[in-house]
């Protein structure tokens, strides 16, 4: 007789087993089985919950990418004339989505996105809320909010590549500061 109430629980575990196996692995070369181990159940559960192993990294990413939607609502309206703009750099790099695992999987869900439709759809959302919220953000402070709506979107993902590619922990404040000062020089 199943247990009420594990699916949700059991979920949540094989959803962060998933972000740190490929985050150790460092792409999605892993199987459900090192999965579900991770997550202390059989590889039978895992697919019983997602039917894949494409559907349980999808589902990492909505958690990711929910993590990362609260991060920024935590920190808004923010402080000053940047307080908006702020508010999405620093979620960016928040402990919560800025660590070696998160990155690895955001870095392979854009590999992914490639061959797969739904994961294509996925952050085509993400990257049109990320405009578009810049974009907002933008338009009191310059004449050309998309320009640099479209920069900044590049250097976030440019900093979770090379915090990918590097070895050691990730640095968050030197992140935020190559970030803002791109900004200070853009807006003036």
């Amino acid at each position: 007789m199943p247990k009420i109430g594990a699916e949700p629980i059991r979920k949540a575990a094989l959803i962060n087993a998933t972000i740190f196996e490929i985050g150790r692995a460092g792409s999605l070369d892993v199987t459900v089985a090192q999965i579900a181990r991770r997550a202390g159940m059989s590889p039978a559960l895992a697919h019983h919950y997602f039917g894949s192993k494409e559907q349980m990294f999808l589902s990492a990413m909505r958690y990711i990418l929910r993590t990362y939607g609260r991060s920024v609502v935590e920190r808004l309206p923010g402080h000053g004339r940047r307080g908006r703009l702020d508010a999405i750099i620093q979620a960016s790099f928040a402990p919560q989505n800025f660590q070696r695992e998160t990155v690895s999987a955001w870095i392979n869900f854009y590999a992914l996105a490639l061959i797969n439709p739904e994961a294509g759809r996925l952050l085509r959302v993400y990257h049109r809320r990320l405009r578009s919220n810049l974009i907002l953000a933008l338009r009191p402070l310059t004449d050309d909010p998309a320009r640099i709506a479209e920069t900044l979107g590049a250097l976030i993902d440019g900093v979770y590549l090379r915090t990918v590619l590097m070895r050691g922990d990730v640095d968050a404040k030197a992140a935020i500061t190559l970030i803002s000062d791109y900004l200070d020089e853009a807006l003036r």
